[in-house]
């Protein structure tokens, strides 16, 4: 009788290690969840970050459209647009 009791017993904890070890290491499991809970947090930054710069295009393409003074800044720097009456003068640098 003892030994039955002993079997059952160590069958038990077998059983139940077992599905310890399918809890964690298992489809779906522990090592799954913190996996995804990681992919998860990058891709909320990312949606940060891209709501952010988003926002920043659309404030720009607002300036652009309704802010002549702005709109003309940057054809200036990006394009080399001049205005009607100024002039370029290149200097050229003296070697010493």
């Amino acid at each position: 009788m003892n030994f039955k009791k002993n079997i059952m017993l160590f069958a038990a904890i077998i059983s139940m290690f077992l599905m310890l070890l399918f809890i964690i290491f298992g489809e779906n499991g522990l090592t799954d969840l913190y996996r995804l809970k990681a992919k998860r947090d990058r891709i909320v930054k990312q949606t940060g970050e891209l709501t952010k710069k988003n926002l920043s295009l659309y404030r720009e393409i607002e300036r652009l459209k309704n802010d002549p003074k702005y709109l003309e800044n940057v054809a200036r720097k990006e394009l080399g647009v001049i205005g009607k009456d100024e002039v370029i003068i290149k200097v050229k640098k003296r070697k010493r």
